[in-house]
Parts: structure tokens; sequence; C-alpha cells
């Protein structure tokens, strides 16, 4: 009798385990205006209360997407706030993830040093423009800048020098005059313009008016299929974190401002963080249209072999379900 019980047991343990719901959701976030929902969700607490009982939210800062994809090859994140550009690239090499929502949209600028004698995008022939990382959104919208303006990185073959720096370090690679510009997200073109920085090209310049996403919320699959309802709580705190923030500006400014802080220990400025979130648009809803056109661009700038098939890259359908 006891023979015949012990399949029957292993099993019931085995399914218990795998029922077993995580104990935790590691969440990756940049200290950028763009990633605002991740930022005000976190400092808030509107991630947190939303998750299920018994799963506590592990925030992990992150730099920029190479990073992120790296921690979603390892299996050290579960979800992370990217933009789109890193994770079609790591999508495309079978990592694990999908885009369960949009948070931003724009929110990146064109500035340069205000001696570097730059003023428009063709000024760029000769000079050191700052990028977050090779294969960025900004990295990819730069390269897009330069040939509607008969320009080329000098790794196509052209005359303008694409430097890899962290947002949160480069004021202060300007200031040490290593880079003459950057195409950089929010809210550090704003403080590079505080500390003298002449704006090129506004966030609406950038690419498609100002309409392209900048900033996804992409999940590992393999934890969405087994903690389903922590997936739902991470996308309520989602929604509640972009609701605070379209409902109270100066709220949003201060939690934006105390969790870049604790990132990075540099706190923008009020005047910094109104200017930032003026050329942000925080939303759930991504434009696949414009999100196609990227992935075009992504090909073209040489990171990626193909376009990802965005039926499965992305999944609006629970987000849509969720903000009704």
């Amino acid at each position: 009798m006891t023979r015949a019980l012990l399949p029957l047991l292993t099993l019931t343990l085995i399914a218990s385990a795998g029922a077993q719901q995580a104990k935790e959701l590691r969440l990756g976030v940049f200290p950028n205006v763009t990633h605002a929902a991740g930022l005000v969700g976190v400092q808030r607490g509107l991630i947190q209360k939303s998750l299920p009982d018994g799963v506590k939210l592990v925030v992990k800062e992150f730099a920029n997407g190479s990073q992120i994809n790296e921690a979603f090859a390892a299996g050290a994140i579960d979800a992370a706030y990217v933009g789109p550009g890193p994770a079609m690239n790591a999508f495309m090499r079978g990592v694990p993830i999908q885009v369960y929502a949009g948070a931003a949209n724009a929110g990146a600028v064109l500035v340069a040093r205000g001696d570097s004698g730059v003023r428009t995008v063709k000024n760029l022939s000769g000079k050191k423009v700052a990028v977050p990382t090779r294969g960025s959104t900004q990295d990819i919208s730069l390269r897009h800048l330069l040939h509607e303006n008969g320009l080329k990185a000098t790794d196509e073959g052209g005359t303008v020098t694409i430097v890899p720096i962290d947002p949160a370090n480069m004021p202060a690679a300007f200031a040490a005059k290593q880079v003459d510009a950057a195409l950089v997200q929010e809210p550090w073109g704003a403080v590079m313009e505080t500390q003298g920085a002449k704006l090129i090209v506004n966030e609406k310049g950038i690419w498609e008016g100002g309409n392209y996403t900048t900033t996804v919320l992409t999940v590992n699959t393999k934890y969405a299929a087994a903690n389903p309802e922590a997936v739902k709580g991470l996308l309520r705190g989602h929604l509640a974190a972009i609701n605070y923030i379209k409902g109270s500006n100066a709220g949003a400014q201060k939690s934006i401002a105390e969790q870049i802080y604790a990132f990075t220990g540099k706190r923008p400025n009020t005047n910094e963080l109104f200017k930032a979130l003026a050329r942000t648009r925080v939303t759930w809803d991504i434009n696949l249209k414009t999100l196609a056109e990227y992935a075009q661009l992504n090909k073209e700038a040489g990171f990626a072999r193909d376009v990802p098939d965005l039926n499965r890259f992305v999944n609006l359908d629970l987000i849509r379900s969720l903000a009704k």
C-alpha cells in the first residue's frame, strides 16, 4: 500500500510546488523621467500595494537597456521598464520576455554644450555625441536623425562619433568636455540645459512628432505563466502610478526626484522636472504603427537582422482589460 501511494504523493508534491506563488517580483527601473511610472509606482508604494499578499517587490536600478537585457538573460529580474530597442533585440535573441504595457512616449532631446558650436544636427559632423548605450532607443533615434541630415556615425563610415555614457553621468561628461552633444532621456537633458547646454532638437523633433514609444514594461514570460496574479498586480500598480502622475504634477515631481536621488545621489530641481515632464507623455498604450517603424530603424541601424513579430512581442490584452 505504501509503495502504491508513493507515486501519488510525489505527483501531489510536484503539483503543489508548480502552483506555488513566487515570494517576490524583481523589477528593473532606470532613474529617468521616461520611467516616471516605475519611479512613482515604487516611491509611493503603489506597485507593492497592488501585488498579492506574500509577494515582495524587489527594486533594482539599472542605467541602460544593455544591463537590463543581461539581467533578463541571467534570470536576475522578472520585469523591467526599458526602451523598445533593447527589448526587441533581447526578444529576437530568444530571451523569454514580452511587452505587457507602454510606459512613456517621447521624453528625449538632443542637447549640445554651449561652447561646442553645435546649433543644428548638421553641425554634429566631426563631433562626439553621447547616447545611453549602443542599440538604445536614443542611439537608433540619433542615427535616424543623422541620416535625415546627410550624416552617418563613424561606425557606418561617417563623421559623427557616438559615445555610450549612462544618462545620469552625462552632465559631468559635458562639464569635462568629453562629448559635444547628447541625445538623452529626461530629466538629464533639462539638467544639462540648466548647466548651459543648448537645446538642438526637442522631443517632438526627434521622431514622429513625439508620438513614439520610449519606454515599455516587459515581463519574463516564464514568470508570467507561473505567477499571473503577481503580473496582474504589477500592471494595476503601473496604472495607479500613471493616473497619479496625470492627476498631480507636483506630487509626481516630488516622487520622481526622491527616487532618482535614492538611485543616483543626484536630485533634479523643480524647474528641471517640470520641463522634463512637459516633454514626456506618460501612457500605458503603445502606438503599434510607430513601434513597427522603430523596428525597421533598429534593423537599418544594424542592431538586428530582422524585425520582431509584434503579435508575439507585444501583448496589451491584460493592461487594456485593467484600464477599462
